[in-house]
């Protein structure tokens, strides 16, 4: 699974990884059937839009802090166990408040839970050597992928037979299975120097990682209000079945993991994130053009493969390049800046396209997101050109230099 550092071997690396799987299907096994649950209570659109981005507000309230906190107390046991155990909370509301206010309070709940992602990803990817943290950061998404794949896949073939109650039954144990794993994990605190609070929030700045941020904004943003929310409404308008909108959810998953995987090995870095970032955003933005357009079931069932590739690779992408140029004793403050930034997407994304179908009509609010989409696309060439001709300045520079 890569080099790694005395820190975490290879049982304790399973055992982490097991637990990632079990937190991601807490926070997302009743996802599929989320909206359409909601719909069936006659929830207007705005405010299923205002529940989804409920999701959203927490991480943006708490991620930053968070990782200023993990900087500065050195370890991330503490956020990973809260995070799991938070997770299945969140679903313990669902069950005991099974409204519109119960999931709205739930989904900050379980946003909370996923503020703490940021000490599962750093206490991993820190365990191994630099040269390998960008695969490790793709790993770890694959396994965040393949416990939201399960979840999908467990509610699919279920939801119709057990209802909402046990599908969020199934979701509190398994946050509480990963909080018990989470106890086990052995760490020691980081020996690197503690940096002031105010050299702490200076990563923040960095013209990278705001570029990357803003991108990860726009995937975010759409894969949750579309893939995650208003694509099941739209097939239940055409009149798909539960499974129907379950297995629309189990493709896009499918294909988050194996473009996940696809993501760390070295075919795909070959090209690497110059070409996959802006030819993944033009595949969200035909996703999004198409998808209310169409009539056809089946045909958005195959859609379901391109916000796939967007979670995969460019989401994967997205975060690595983020961090590429951060000091490790700034690590979870950058990454805890980042997954706030993104978490505006996954808040107002869905509170305006809830707005816009309200007002005017689905295919209005998806227009919006495709838009939206091609703009990140533009940035995404306009980085790499200029960072180009930067790179290409500075070597020219470093020629001239005269040796002595």
């Amino acid at each position: 699974m890569g080099v790694r550092l005395k820190k975490l071997n290879k049982a304790k690396e399973l055992s982490f990884l097991i637990m990632v799987v079990l937190f991601w299907f807490a926070q997302y096994v009743y996802i599929p059937f989320q909206t359409t649950y909601l719909t069936s209570f006659n929830i207007t659109s705005n405010f299923v839009g205002a529940i989804i981005g409920a999701y959203g507000i927490s991480q943006l309230v708490f991620r930053l802090p968070v990782g200023v906190l993990a900087d500065k107390i050195g370890i991330h046991k503490p956020f990973i166990i809260i995070g799991c155990f938070a997770s299945g909370g969140a679903s313990l509301v669902r069950i005991f408040l099974p409204s519109g206010n119960g999931f709205l309070f739930g989904n900050l709940l379980s946003g909370f839970a996923s503020a703490m992602w940021i000490s599962f990803m750093v206490f991993y990817t820190q365990s191994f050597i630099k040269e390998e943290q960008q695969a490790a950061t793709c790993r770890i998404v694959l396994f965040n992928n393949a416990g939201i794949l399960i979840g999908f896949i467990t509610s699919t073939l279920i939801y119709e037979l057990v209802g909402m109650r046990v599908i969020c039954i199934l979701s509190f144990l398994s946050g509480m299975v990963a909080g018990i794993l989470g106890l086990q994990i052995k760490e020691e605190k980081t020996d690197f120097p503690r940096v002031p609070l105010k050299s702490l929030l200076k990563v923040c700045r960095g013209k990278r990682i705001l570029v990357f941020s803003l991108i990860a904004l726009i995937q975010q943003g759409i894969q949750l209000t579309t893939t995650m929310s208003f694509t099941s409404t739209i097939l239940k308008e055409l009149g798909a079945t539960s499974i129907s909108v379950g297995v629309a959810s189990i493709i896009y998953m499918i294909s988050s993991v194996c473009f996940s995987g696809f993501a760390s090995t070295k075919c795909c870095r070959k090209k690497g994130p110059n070409f996959w970032i802006p030819i993944v955003l033009i595949s969200v933005t035909i996703y999004c053009i198409l998808v209310p357009r169409l009539s056809a079931i089946p045909l958005i069932l195959l859609l379901q493969i391109l916000p796939g590739l967007s979670t995969g690779i460019l989401f994967s992408y997205a975060t690595s390049e983020a961090m590429k140029e951060v000091p490790q004793n700034k690590k979870s403050t950058a990454m805890g800046f980042y997954q706030a930034f993104y978490a505006l997407g996954m808040t107002f994304f869905p509170i305006l396209t809830g707005e816009m179908v309200e007002r005017y009509d689905m295919q209005t609010g998806y227009l919006m997101l495709a838009l939206i989409a091609v703009l990140g696309c533009i940035l995404s060439i306009i980085y790499y050109i200029l960072a180009g001709r930067f790179s290409m300045q500075d070597n020219r520079q470093k020629n001239c230099i005269p040796h002595e």
